[in-house]
């Protein structure tokens, strides 16, 4: 256990989650200004994906923790001002929707990417990427039927049934979208990957061969 945190907190895995972590902030604060008619495309979910491959579970949990975090606080603002009747009305459920929703996001790539990628790395990329939006959106759909008085409410102010405000006006375009974009994103995220791990490996390569060099040098200097 203390080795694999201490492997976790290496300085490369720390500068690369402090890259994501600034990606999803980034990302989810400018959200609103990639639009599509009245939808928003969201590009969140592939940091928080990337970071849960890259660096594991842990690293998809927080991700995922701090766009749920954004969330919220865009709510507690009144910038967002769904969230922010959610929050007035349902605040426990709200709270622990958002947050769940995010963490989940993060985590079951994470742990379907180390699975799959034992047989085939690629696929196991594009299993984890599509994962996340179904993970986000279902968790929300889950909070929503567990609010479903207010949602009702809702539903009822737009003439419609709640399963049609939840499903249709609430997740499914959002969902359409970001799934789509997680996976047209999928062979970016495996070409980054690559990349990284060919970093990783030809640094590792590098500070080995160095170890054996100065061995061998200090055997010479004993022998002679």
């Amino acid at each position: 256990m203390e080795k694999e945190k201490k492997i976790f907190f290496s300085a490369k895995n720390i500068t690369i989650l402090a890259v994501l972590v600034a990606l999803v902030v980034v990302l989810q604060v400018c959200g609103g200004y990639f639009v599509i008619g009245t939808t928003s495309l969201s590009f969140v979910l592939i940091p928080i994906v990337l970071g849960g491959i890259l660096l594991g579970i842990w690293a998809g949990a927080l991700l995922g923790f701090i766009f749920g975090f954004i969330v919220l606080m865009y709510g507690v603002s009144g910038t967002d001002a769904f969230t922010a009747t959610l929050l007035a009305q349902q605040p426990f459920l709200t709270v622990l929707t958002v947050l769940l929703k995010g963490v989940l996001a993060g985590i079951v790539p994470a742990l379907l990417y180390k699975v799959i990628a034992k047989k085939q790395k690629y696929v196991a990329v594009f299993v984890a990427a599509a994962s996340a939006p179904l993970v986000n959106t279902g968790v929300f759909v889950l909070g929503a039927l567990c609010m479903s008085g207010l949602f009702g409410e809702f539903a009822a102010a737009n003439s419609v049934s709640l399963m049609y405000f939840i499903f249709i006006g609430c997740a499914g375009i959002n969902f359409i979208i970001e799934f789509a974009i997680n996976l047209v994103l999928s062979p970016a995220i495996y070409t980054v990957i690559n990349v990284v791990e060919k970093q990783i490996l030809k640094k590792y390569s590098a500070k080995k061969n160095k170890e054996v060099n100065k061995e061998e040098a200090v055997e010479n200097d004993n022998l002679s």
